[in-house]
C-alpha cells in the first residue's frame, strides 16, 4: 500500500436473507468474519443482491458500523434508491438543480470493470441472527451458538477471549441464549430509524416487557420522534412497558441519566459494546438488533426472535 492511499474492499452478499435476519445482524456477521481491525487501511464497499434490495435505512445502519470493523468508512453506491430517497427531502437540490445532482452523483459509482484491492463474498443464506458475547463488536456469534472458551480459541486472541469472559461473567462453552438481561435497548445512530421501531412494534404490540426489565427506546432524531407519534408507534412502546425517551443518544454512550448500573447486562441495538459504554465501569453490553432487543425485553433473557414472535419477513415504514 503506497503512503497515504486508502485501499478498497468490495463486499458482496448475495443471496436472500433468512426470515429474521436484519441489516444489523449482516454488519455484526461481516465484523465477526474479518475482525475488528480487518478494515484498517480500506475503505468498505458493500454491494451485491442484499444491498441491492436493501432500504437506505438498511444501508445506513451497515455503514455505520464500518469503523467498529476497523474501515476508514463504508458505502454503497448511489443507485435509484438512493435518488429516491432523497428526492424532496428538505435540503435536497430542487428542481432543475436535482437532475444536474443525480447525474453528479451517479458519476461517484464504482465502473463496472473496476479493480479492487480485495473482495469478499458472503452467502446471505449463512448469515444468522447475530449477537455479540464479549467486549467488542468482533466478539460475535450466531443466538443459537455457545460462548467460546479460551482453550478452544486461536492462540493470538486467548488472552482477549480470557479477558471478555470474566468482564462478561459467561461461563465458558454455555449458551447465550438465555442469559438474563436486566436492560434492554432500541435505539442509537444504529438502529434507531423510523424503519427500526415500525418493524420492532409489529412484534412487540399486545405484549408486556418481563418484570424486573428496564426496557428504553429512543428515536434516532425529531423527526423520527415526530412521525412515530404521528403513525402511534410511541403508544405501542409504552403499552408494552417501554419508557419512550426524547430523541437523542441515551444508553448508547450513558448520556443523561441512562446508564447502566453495577453489572447490569443490556440487549442493546446500539454499535458499541467496549467495557464502560454504557455508563458502569462494570456494566455488560450484547448488541443485536432491535426485534432481537425486543425478543430479550419480553422474555427477560437473550432470545431468538423467530422462536419468540415467529418472525416472517421484515417490513418497510
Amino acid at each position: 500500500m503506497a503512503l497515504g492511499r486508502l485501499k478498497v474492499r468490495r463486499i458482496n452478499v448475495d443471496g436472500e436473507l433468512p426470515p429474521g435476519v436484519y441489516a444489523k445482524d449482516v454488519i455484526l456477521h461481516i465484523i465477526r468474519l474479518l475482525g475488528v481491525n480487518g478494515g484498517t487501511g480500506y475503505a468498505y464497499e458493500y454491494g451485491g443482491e442484499v444491498f441491492d434490495r436493501f432500504t437506505m435505512e438498511e444501508r445506513m445502519t451497515v455503514c455505520n458500523m464500518s469503523i467498529e470493523g476497523g474501515a476508514r468508512a463504508g458505502y454503497v453506491n448511489p443507485d435509484e434508491t438512493t435518488f429516491e430517497y432523497l428526492k424532496g427531502r428538505p435540503y435536497s437540490p430542487k428542481e432543475h438543480q436535482w437532475d444536474e445532482a443525480v447525474a453528479r452523483w451517479r458519476s461517484y459509482a464504482s465502473d463496472p470493470d473496476c479493480a479492487y484491492d480485495d473482495v469478499v463474498s458472503i452467502r446471505a443464506a449463512d448469515i444468522p441472527p447475530t449477537v455479540t458475547w464479549g467486549i467488542n463488536p468482533g466478539q460475535a456469534i450466531s443466538i443459537d451458538d455457545r460462548v467460546p472458551t479460551v482453550e478452544g480459541s486461536p492462540e493470538d486472541e486467548k488472552a482477549l477471549v480470557d479477558e471478555a469472559l470474566a468482564y462478561m461473567k459467561l461461563e465458558p462453552g454455555s449458551a447465550i441464549k438465555g442469559t438474563p438481561v436486566n436492560v434492554a435497548f432500541v435505539g442509537s445512530c444504529t438502529n434507531g430509524r423510523l424503519s427500526d421501531f415500525v418493524e420492532t412494534a409489529r412484534y412487540i404490540k399486545g405484549r408486556q416487557v418481563a418484570a424486573g426489565v428496564k426496557a428504553i427506546a429512543v428515536p434516532g432524531s425529531q423527526g423520527v420522534a415526530a412521525i412515530c407519534h404521528e403513525m402511534g408507534i410511541d403508544a405501542v412502546f409504552r403499552e408494552a412497558g417501554f419508557d419512550w425517551r426524547e430523541a437523542g443518544c441515551s444508553m448508547c454512550l450513558a448520556m443523561n441519566p441512562d446508564k447502566l448500573v453495577g453489572d447490569q447486562l443490556c440487549a442493546s441495538s446500539s454499535n458499541r459494546n467496549f467495557k464502560g459504554r454504557q455508563g458502569s465501569p462494570t456494566g455488560r453490553t450484547i448488541l443485536m438488533s432491535p426485534v432481537m432487543v425486543a425478543a430479550a425485553a419480553i422474555n427477560g433473557e437473550i432470545s431468538d426472535a423467530r422462536e419468540v414472535f415467529g418472525v416472517s419477513e421484515p417490513v418497510e415504514a
